[in-house]
């Protein structure tokens, strides 16, 4: 798990942070930074390179490996470093709270602005960011990837998102993304998962969540990870979050990532719900229907 960094930004120095900006721009091109390299991406001398090295290498903040030269990477701690020092620089976040949510994928905390609002960090490829690589179209054409860029692209991507979506569909307010990062609005309610529906609401619930996609859809967007993991269900509605995997309606693969959308949430509710809900419901009539825009409700396309 990577530890949270907020509370020692105070201990770091102006020139702290050119150093680790310097890491990050050599790791645009190789996955260890020369340190011979490090005086001119930082702009510090040699000397200040070497006292800035050892305070970052003891907050865990950049890692060192000796191969054919001394090269040095950002952790994950790091680069959180560098995008809360970003936000906080543009006055976007005062502190950092208690986490809402900790992932493979993504740690999410609460944040202090003008009100609570919520601070995602992406950690897409950070255990393996190669698996990542090869399912993500927004690292398919870079020859060098490394978790860093991995995670910046996913954030880029579910910001964009968020951007087009909101209002029109139910998702976080955006409001600022700096490289890995994005600060959200907190929304209500419970994770589907772990909500507790009454059986005579399900039909109705997961009507609402299609209906989210027929507005998505409209607007240009398909999910593309929808799951019983990604919405939050509130007396007042649904919510439709993480869309860092969303793909644009003229993707190539657009109608196979639409019905992998509504087959997952169908088999959720079938199976949690058997009753009430079909699971042999025909997946791709219920797809046809969203990317048309006449879905109006599951009952209409099998038996429950």
């Amino acid at each position: 798990m990577v530890r949270n960094v907020a509370g020692e930004m105070a201990e770091l120095d102006p020139e702290d942070f050119y150093l680790l900006s310097g890491v990050e721009q050599g790791m645009r091109f190789s996955e260890w930074v020369r340190r011979d390299k490090l005086p001119d991406y930082a702009d510090l001398t040699p000397e200040e390179i070497s006292y800035r090295i050892d305070r970052c290498l003891d907050r865990e903040l950049i890692e060192r490996k000796t191969i054919q030269y001394e090269g040095y990477q950002l952790t994950f701690e790091g680069y959180d470093a560098l995008a809360l020092h970003t936000f906080s620089e543009r006055g976007t976040i005062d502190g950092v709270g208690s986490p809402l949510g900790l992932g493979k994928e993504g740690d999410v905390y609460e944040v202090q602005s003008f009100k609570p609002l919520a601070l995602k960090y992406h950690r897409e490829g950070y255990t393996n960011f190669r698996a990542v690589n090869r399912e993500r179209e927004y690292t398919a054409d870079r020859d060098h990837v490394s978790w860093l860029y991995t995670a910046r692209k996913a954030a880029e991507r579910e910001y964009e998102a968020m951007e087009d979506l909101y209002p029109d569909v139910s998702v976080p307010r955006p409001v600022d993304h700096n490289r890995h990062a994005i600060v959200m609005d907190k929304f209500a309610g419970v994770e589907l998962a772990r909500a507790k529906l009454e059986p005579e609401q399900a039909a109705g619930v997961l009507d609402l969540i299609y209906r989210q996609l027929v507005t998505a859809h409209e607007l240009g967007w398909i999910h593309a990870d929808m799951s019983e993991h990604n919405v939050a269900v509130a007396e007042d509605g649904v919510t439709v979050f993480d869309w860092p995997q969303a793909v644009s309606t003229d993707h190539e693969n657009a109608r196979e990532f639409l019905e992998r959308d509504v087959a997952n949430l169908l088999r959720y509710f079938g199976r949690k719900y058997p009753h009430e809900i079909d699971r042999e419901t025909d997946t791709a009539a219920i797809a046809a229907a969203i990317a048309d825009g006449s879905f109006e409700t599951v009952r209409a396309f099998g038996e429950s």
